[in-house]
C-alpha cells in the first residue's frame, strides 16, 4: 500500500541532479522520491515550505544538506562527493587555458585535498563556509588573476553572474546510491518517531508566496499574508489541473502584477493537497504586435546567463568592447554572420548599461508587418514615444529602403537616440562589407560599430569553448562525461561552422545526449559532423541563386520603374518592351489612366 512506502524528498542544486537522483531512485521499488531544485538556503526553503510529515528522509549534498538538517525535524542524509567526482571535473578542467582554482565547501574541497596530494597536482583549493564567502572570495580571486573556477553549484552561479567562468563538480552514481541505502535506512528507525502535526513553514524567500490548500479549495497556510480574493479565486479554479507527480505552471495578472504560479501536489498521508508558489514579476509582459516584444530586466539576465556566450566564456575579445559600448550613449551596430549571438550581445548592452530599470524591446525587421509599423511611427502609445528604454532592431538590413529612410528621418528629427538607447545589428559574412542601405542610415546616425567574429576564426579557443559548455551539459543532463577522445576535439577545430556558435551549440547538445561512456568518442563527432555537412549542401542546392528580394508587387514595380528608366520614360515603350498593356503598367504603377 501507499502508506507502506517509504517517503524520500531529494533537494538537488541543480537540473542534472534531479535526473540523476530520480534514475537511481528505480532500482528502489518500495521508495517514492520527490525531487526540488535549490542550493543551500533555497533548498532549506523547500524543506520548511513542506509540511513536517510528509517525508521519512531528505537527500541533499554538501553545504545545502548542513542548512536543511538546521531547518529539518527528520533525518537529512549527504550525498558524499567521491575523488573521482572531483578529479572528473579537474580532467574537464584541463583543456582551460587561463588559470583556474577549486573553490567550494568543505564536501568538495576535502576529496579535491586528498586527490592532489595523492596524484602531485599544484592546484589552489580554497574552502568556503557560508554564501557570504563566494562573493568575497571570488573577488579576490580575479584580483589575482584568476579566470576560472571548479566549484559547487553556489560558487558557480555566484561566478558566472560576475563573469567568470566555472566548471560544475557533479555528483556520481556510487554516492547517489549510497545515499539512498542510507536514507532508506534511517527512514525506517525514524518512521515512529516523526511529528504528526501538518504545519507549512515560511520559505523564506523574499518577493514568494506560498498557499496550501486542500482539495477543496479551503486554506489551510499562506505566507508571508492571506491571499486576496481575486487570486484564491485564481488558484481555486486550477486545482482540479493539478496531478500527482506532476507540476502546473500559469500566469495571473492582478492591477499592474503579472505572477508567475507552480502548482504541485503534497501528499500527507491519507490527505492530498495542492502547494501554490506564487513568484511576482517574475514573466515580463509582451507586446501585441507583430515582430515587437518587451522583456524586463530579469528576464533578460536569465536569457543571458543561459546563453551560449555565458555559459562557455565565448565573448573572449568582445568582452572589453561591450563593456565599453554599453558606458556610451551612442547608437551601436553589431554585425556578424547567423549564429554569431547577436541578440544576446545586445542584451548585454542592456544589462550593462544604466538602463536596466526601463524596458529592453526587440523589433524584428524581418517579421514588422505594416499594422506594427505605421503603430511605432504614428501612435501615441508607440514605445518610441517613450524615455530611456533600449530599443533593439534585429535584422536590420530586412527593412525595406524606403523604411529605412522613415526611420532615419524619425531618429532625427524627434531625437530619438537621445531620449533613448538605440541597437541595431545586420546579418553579414566576415570580411564583407554592410549593406548600403543600412552602411548609409548608420553613418548618418554615427554608430559604434562592433563587429561578432565567426566561430572558425577562433578555432584555437574551442577545447576550452568545448569543455566549458559540456560542463554546463553535465549539469543540465545529468551526465559525468570527462571530456573529448584527443581526435574528436581536433574534428571539432577543423570543421568551418557555417552558422557558428548556434550550431556548435546543437552538436555539442547532441553529443552529449548520445554519449553513454567517460569520453566522447572521435566516430561520434565524424558521424554528427558529416549529417551536418549534408543537410548544409542539401539547403544550398536548394536554395534558389540571386533570388530578388522583396514582395512580388515590390519586385514587379522595380522591373518597371527600370523599364521605363530605359525607354526615357515612355510609357508605351516600356510596356511593349515588357509585354503588358498600358492599362496593366498603369495598375502596377499604382496610377489612374489619363
Amino acid at each position: 500500500m501507499e502508506e507502506s512506502r517509504i517517503h524520500i524528498l531529494g533537494i538537488a542544486p541543480y537540473e542534472g541532479m534531479k535526473a540523476a537522483m530520480e534514475r537511481a531512485a528505480e532500482n528502489y521499488p518500495n521508495v517514492k522520491l520527490d525531487v526540488a531544485i535549490g542550493d543551500l538556503d533555497e533548498g532549506a526553503a523547500i524543506v520548511q515550505a513542506i509540511p513536517k510529515d510528509s517525508y521519512d528522509c531528505v537527500i541533499s549534498r554538501g553545504g545545502t544538506a548542513e542548512q536543511i538538517r538546521q531547518v529539518s525535524s527528520v533525518p537529512v542524509i549527504d550525498i558524499k562527493l567521491s575523488v573521482y567526482d572531483v578529479l572528473r571535473s579537474i580532467k574537464l578542467a584541463e583543456n582551460y587555458g587561463g588559470r583556474y582554482a577549486i573553490v567550494g565547501f568543505p564536501s568538495i574541497t576535502e576529496p579535491a585535498h586528498t586527490l592532489c596530494d595523492l596524484l602531485r597536482y599544484d592546484i589552489d583549493i580554497i574552502t568556503i563556509h557560508s554564501r557570504d564567502d563566494v562573493v568575497c572570495t571570488l573577488n579576490r580571486l580575479h584580483r589575482e588573476g584568476y579566470r576560472m573556477v571548479v566549484s559547487d553549484m553556489v560558487t558557480h552561479t555566484a561566478a558566472r553572474q560576475m563573469g567568470m567562468d566555472a566548471f560544475l563538480i557533479t555528483s556520481g552514481a556510487e554516492g547517489l546510491r549510497t545515499a539512498l541505502d542510507q536514507a532508506v535506512s534511517f527512514s525506517k528507525a525514524f518512521r515512529r518517531m516523526r511529528l504528526e502535526n501538518m504545519i507549512l513553514r515560511s520559505m523564506n524567500q523574499e518577493d514568494v508566496s506560498t498557499v496550501l490548500l486542500d482539495r477543496k479549495g479551503g486554506v489551510r497556510y499562506s505566507n508571508p499574508a492571506e491571499p486576496s480574493g481575486e487570486l484564491l479565486s485564481a488558484l481555486r479554479s486550477h486545482l482540479k489541473e493539478v496531478s500527482p507527480g506532476r507540476t502546473l505552471s500559469f500566469y495571473y495578472k492582478n492591477l499592474n502584477t503579472l505572477y508567475g504560479i507552480t502548482a504541485r501536489q503534497i501528499q500527507m498521508w491519507d490527505a492530498a493537497y495542492v502547494l501554490f508558489t506564487c513568484r511576482p514579476g517574475q514573466i515580463p509582459l509582451r507586446g501585441t504586435k507583430l515582430g515587437m516584444r518587451s522583456y524586463g530586466r530579469v528576464e533578460c539576465e536569465h536569457l543571458f546567463m543561459s546563453s551560449f556566450y555565458s555559459i562557455s566564456g565565448a565573448m573572449g575579445e568582445v568582452e572589453n568592447t561591450v563593456s565599453a559600448f554599453a558606458l556610451s550613449r551612442q547608437c551601436v551596430l553589431i554585425a556578424g554572420e547567423d549564429g554569431t549571438g547577436k541578440e544576446q550581445i545586445a542584451r548585454a548592452l542592456y544589462l550593462r548599461s544604466g538602463r536596466t530599470n526601463t524596458p529592453f524591446w526587440v523589433f524584428n525587421c524581418k517579421l514588422l508587418a505594416e499594422k506594427s509599423w505605421d503603430f511605432l511611427l504614428n501612435h501615441p502609445s508607440s514605445p518610441f514615444n517613450d524615455y530611456h528604454n533600449t530599443l533593439y532592431f534585429q535584422y536590420f538590413e530586412a527593412l525595406p529602403e524606403s523604411r529605412l529612410l522613415q526611420l532615419q528621418t524619425v531618429i532625427q528629427e524627434t531625437g530619438l537616440a537621445k531620449r533613448q538607447r538605440l541597437i541595431f545589428s545586420c546579418t553579414c559574412r566576415e570580411g564583407d562589407a554592410l549593406p548600403l542601405p543600412v552602411r548609409k542610415v548608420t553613418l548618418a546616425l554615427g554608430c559604434l560599430t562592433l563587429r561578432l567574429p565567426a566561430l572558425r576564426t577562433r578555432s584555437d579557443e574551442i577545447p576550452s569553448l568545448a569543455s566549458l559548455y559540456l560542463s554546463n551539459l553535465n549539469q543540465e543532463l545529468g551526465k559525468q562525461i570527462s571530456g573529448f577522445e584527443p581526435n574528436a576535439i581536433e574534428q571539432l577545430r577543423q570543421y568551418k561552422w557555417p552558422n557558428n556558435y548556434t550550431q556548435f551549440k546543437q552538436i555539442l547538445y547532441e553529443l552529449a545526449i548520445l554519449t553513454d561512456s567517460a569520453y566522447i568518442r572521435s566516430s561520434l563527432v565524424a558521424e554528427l559532423l558529416a549529417k551536418e555537412a549534408g543537410l548544409a549542401h542539401a539547403a544550398a542546392r536548394q536554395q534558389p541563386a540571386d533570388a530578388p528580394e522583396g514582395t512580388l508587387e515590390e519586385i514587379t514595380r522595380r522591373i518597371i520603374h527600370q523599364a521605363l528608366e530605359a525607354n526615357g520614360g515612355n510609357q508605351t515603350a516600356a510596356a511593349r518592351q515588357l509585354g503588358i498593356s498600358r492599362t496593366t503598367l498603369w495598375r502596377h504603377l499604382g496610377e489612374t489612366k489619363p
